[in-house]
């Protein structure tokens, strides 16, 4: 009998297994979440000089960091905060105006060079180093503006975008979908944009939501590229984070913990509502 051992009593699994997965995901969780608790909350600190901070509750370190007493040369993080939000937004739409057609043409149709296409489609999930040097080398004009950022967010959290969205195309019948609005008298435009395209939203917002968080926060393509300007986020904590303490460290980046919650509500509340209600 399942779950039972040779004795006929429960076996081990049976008695401990789901417990013990259980408990192991839990301690997992609560592993990788106290950092993220911990800055927060060290963020409203006075001091931290023994093993946990002290002296709550202070917004002092916040007024620090938002106002621009605190962290680097009384520069305030909100310009970088905000510019770095435009960069990722401005990816995630080149993404969403060319990763969904491919995701589609990719799921629908069989055609010559299908599977190239899909393999040139998740190319750019290599380093953003390594992207930010052919970058470099071959647009060097383009690279001293913010424009240089923006395509090069798009192209390297692209294949998080195609393979989101291609994984909710093939969980339908398009071709059934197609034909069943065409034969109601739908153009093949209107057919794609309201009637395909919303049945995607659950990939289509998921990969909203990774290609833009994954792009505010990317140091390494912007380390490379970036050469004058208001800096992105992630460039401005990295140069300015060693000039102060850690507990206005803690705040700054406690301030993109929230932006990043913030902007992922928003685009689920903004991606559901412009492509339909729930069926």
């Amino acid at each position: 009998m399942a779950g039972a051992d040779r004795t006929g009593g429960p076996s081990l699994s049976a008695r401990f297994g789901r417990e013990a997965v259980t408990t192991v995901l839990i301690a997992t969780v609560l592993f990788l979440a106290l950092p993220v608790v911990l800055t927060f909350v060290s963020s409203f600190a006075a001091n931290w000089a023994g093993v946990l901070p002290r002296g709550f509750v202070t917004t002092a370190n916040w007024e620090a960091v938002i106002f621009g007493d605190g962290i680097g040369a009384n520069v305030a993080i909100g310009t970088s905060l905000f510019y770095s939000v435009g960069l990722a937004l401005g990816g995630v739409v080149i993404n969403l105006l060319a990763g969904v057609p491919i995701a589609y043409a990719i799921a629908r149709y069989e055609f010559p060079g299908r599977d190239l296409l899909n393999v040139f489609a998740i190319l750019p999930l290599a380093p953003g180093i390594i992207l930010g040097i052919a970058f470099l080398r071959t647009y060097p004009k383009l690279s001293t503006s913010g424009v240089a950022l923006i395509i090069g967010y798009s192209l390297l959290k692209a294949p998080y975008m195609v393979m989101a969205v291609q994984s909710s195309f093939e969980s339908m019948d398009l071709q059934r979908i197609e034909e069943s609005a065409r034969s109601l008298g739908a153009s093949w435009p209107r057919t794609f944009l309201t009637v395909i395209v919303p049945s995607a939203r659950t990939g289509i917002v998921a990969g909203s939501i990774i290609s833009w968080t994954l792009a505010a926060a990317e140091f390494n393509f912007s380390y490379i590229v970036y050469s004058k300007g208001t800096p992105p986020l992630s460039l401005f904590l990295f140069k300015n984070i060693t000039n102060s303490s850690f507990l206005n460290a803690a705040a700054a980046v406690s301030v993109f913990f929230l932006l990043i919650a913030g902007v992922t509500i928003a685009l689920q509340v903004i991606g559901h509502r412009s492509t339909g209600r729930e069926t």
